[in-house]
């Protein structure tokens, strides 16, 4: 949807990182679901982006999902 992800997801390849692209459209829940899941150690995100004519506040979503893992 944006050219920093195509960046981001060839830099994890690169460097040998191993790598999961989530659908926006997530909630916090399932995406803290997948992160304790996946053990992952870093989370990248963009601030936000638009479906349509709705904007999905990503940066929000992200915070809220990693203070529910911060919790369990």
């Amino acid at each position: 949807m944006i050219p920093e992800l195509v960046y981001t997801v060839l830099a994890c390849a690169r460097i040998g990182a191993v790598h999961s692209v989530v659908f926006a459209g997530f909630s916090s829940e399932s995406l803290c679901e997948r992160i304790m899941d996946a053990k992952s150690s870093i989370l990248v995100t963009a601030d936000g982006v638009y479906r349509g004519d709705k904007l999905i506040n990503l940066k929000e979503i992200s915070d809220e999902a990693l203070e529910k893992c911060v919790e369990k």
